[in-house]
């Protein structure tokens, strides 16, 4: 029988999830575009503690695959300066997206990615939140983990 490379879930790996979200302002957004295929992008993205906010242009691909279909997944967690990139912490987190109130959020995205006051306001940018439905840590070699929200919010 093989033995399942998912370990169990601890505060370490909990801490870590956590590290990653709070430190993120950017990521990999997967989406499927409208004609069905993958479709992979970078977009600013911060955590709210309920999920990712992402100021998006309506003019993007990604932007009309998530009008079409909201799920989506995101990989965010950034290589240390030295050493194998795959041997760093990276976190995919599986959502479904919903448009939100964008001048709702606006002080909270500025302060976390200034530069985007240059077009924060321009009407073509609308603003999701990215809600998970699950979190796939991957801490390193043999560090894989699959949480919850439940498990993030129990600390």
């Amino acid at each position: 029988m093989t033995k399942d490379p998912i370990n169990p879930t601890t505060p370490e790996s909990i801490a870590l999830t956590n590290d990653i979200l709070t430190a993120t302002r950017f990521g990999a957004l997967a989406v499927v575009d409208p004609d069905g295929a993958p479709y992979v992008t970078r977009v600013g993205l911060i955590w709210d503690g309920n999920g990712f906010l992402t100021l998006v242009s309506r003019l993007s691909t990604h932007t009309s695959a998530l009008l079409a279909a909201p799920k989506c997944a995101v990989l965010v967690g950034e290589p240390g300066d030295k050493g194998d990139p795959l041997t760093h912490p990276r976190l995919t987190v599986q959502c479904t997206a919903a448009q939100v109130d964008k001048p709702a959020h606006k002080s909270a995205w500025l302060a976390q990615i200034p530069k985007a006051k240059l077009y924060y306001d321009f009407p073509d940018f609308i603003m999701f939140r990215l809600t998970p439905t699950a979190f796939h840590l991957n801490g390193g070699f043999g560090k894989a983990f699959r949480l919850t929200s439940a498990d993030l919010a129990e600390n």
